[in-house]
C-alpha cells in the first residue's frame, strides 16, 4: 500500500493550490480508481501471484516406461505436485460419476478417453492444489490431446520429459508390476503401445520441434534412471521451487 500513499501524496499536494475546477474534480476520480484497483490488487496478490503462472511439465512414455515412479522420485527431492493422467481417470472411474462406464470401456480397450474429460480433471487438479510446480504424467497422449489442453487450460508444458524404454522391457514391466489394473494384461499392452507409436511419438516431435523435450534412458535400476533426471531438475534447491521469472529462466536455460 506504500504504492498508494506515495501516488495519492503526489496527486493531493496539487490540488491545495487554486486550480481549474475540472481539473481538479478529474485528479480526483483518477485517484479514486487508483486506489481501488490497489487495494485489490495488494488483495489478490498472496493468491494469484504465484497461481497465474503455473509451472508444468509433460511426463511421456510408452506403459511400463517407469515415467510414474520416476514422477514420484521427483516430486519428493524437488517439491513438484506429481499428476498421473491414467489415475486421475481410474479414480473418476470407480467414482458415481455420469463418465465412469466409458472411461472404464476406453482404459480396457487401451483407448483414449475424450480429451475434455481427462483435461478437466487436469484442470480440478491443478486448481485445488497450492503448489504451483506440477509433473502431469501420461498425457497428452495425442495431438489432439495437445490442442485441447493449450485451449481450454491455455497454457504450454514449460519442459517435456520423454522416457525411452525398449518395447520388450516394457512389456515385461507392465505384466510383472502386478498392481491389479484393468490394463495390466498381455493384449490391453499390445493396444496401448500401438496407440503410443501412433499418437503419442507426433506430440513428442511437435514439442522437440519447440525444444521443448528431454529424453531420458529409462534403462536401468531405479536409482540409475533417477540420476538421469536428477540434474535437469538442479536449479530446484530444496523447497525453493520456481517463485520468479528469474528461477524459471534458470531452469530453463539448461536446455
Amino acid at each position: 500500500m506504500w504504492r498508494c500513499s506515495s501516488f495519492l501524496s503526489s496527486l493531493v499536494r496539487p490540488l491545495n493550490r487554486r486550480i481549474h475546477p475540472q481539473l481538479a474534480w478529474n485528479r480526483f476520480e483518477f485517484a479514486q480508481h487508483f486506489v481501488t484497483t490497489e487495494i485489490l490488487s495488494t488483495a489478490n496478490e498472496g493468491v494469484f501471484s504465484k497461481r497465474t503462472s503455473p509451472f508444468i511439465a509433460f511426463v511421456l512414455g510408452g506403459p511400463g516406461s517407469g515415467k510414474g515412479t520416476q514422477c514420484m522420485m521427483i516430486a519428493d527431492a524437488f517439491k513438484f505436485t506429481h499428476l498421473s493422467a491414467g489415475d486421475l481417470l481410474r479414480k473418476e472411474m470407480v467414482s458415481d460419476g455420469e463418465n465412469g462406464a466409458m472411461i472404464r470401456n476406453s482404459i480396457k480397450e487401451g483407448k483414449i478417453v475424450p480429451s475434455e474429460i481427462t483435461i478437466r480433471l487436469i484442470q480440478k487438479a491443478i486448481e485445488s492444489s497450492e503448489n504451483y510446480k506440477f509433473l502431469i504424467d501420461g498425457f497428452p497422449r495425442s495431438d489432439e490431446n495437445r490442442i485441447a489442453f493449450e485451449r481450454i487450460v491455455g497454457v504450454e508444458p514449460d519442459l517435456v520429459l520423454f522416457f525411452e524404454c525398449p518395447e520388450e522391457e516394457m512389456i515385461k514391466r507392465v505384466l510383472s508390476r502386478n498392481q491389479g489394473r484393468i490394463d495390466d494384461n498381455i493384449e490391453t499392452v499390445k493396444k496401448r503401445l500401438q496407440v503410443f507409436h501412433t499418437l503419442n511419438l507426433p506430440v513428442v516431435n511437435y514439442y522437440s520441434r519447440k525444444g521443448k523435450v528431454h529424453k531420458i534412458n529409462a534403462v536401468g535400476t531405479l536409482d540409475e534412471i533417477f540420476e538421469k533426471v536428477r540434474p535437469l531438475f538442479a536449479a530446484f534447491r530444496m523447497g525453493r521451487g520456481i517463485d520468479s521469472e528469474q528461477a524459471r529462466g534458470e531452469f530453463l536455460s539448461q536446455f
